[in-house]
């Protein structure tokens, strides 16, 4: 018989650690405000990824996303590109 486990969240469920989960957090949610931003903006997939200084199949990467293809430095760029600044704030876990 298999016993039922909770998580705090998805990420702390397919992390193996809490740090994997913390990055994982992490990138899922810049890569939300990207994708907000490159909606919200009304970009093709070609535009946007020629503004973020990547490759329209990257674009299609980010805006499915798939949070695995991309590392925190990679959407810190993408980012950047949009000409944003990104800050890190911590709190207490």
């Amino acid at each position: 018989m298999t016993t039922a486990r909770t998580f705090a969240s998805v990420w702390d469920a397919i992390a193996d650690t809490p740090a994997q989960a913390a990055n994982l957090r992490t990138r899922a949610e810049l890569m939300r405000q990207v994708v907000a931003i490159i909606r919200d903006k009304g970009w093709i997939q070609a535009e946007a990824a020629r503004r973020c200084g990547v490759s329209q199949p990257r674009i299609n990467d980010l805006l499915r996303g798939r949070v695995s293809r991309f590392s925190l430095d990679a959407l810190v760029n993408i980012a950047s590109a949009l000409g944003c600044r990104v800050r890190v704030k911590l709190k207490a876990a």
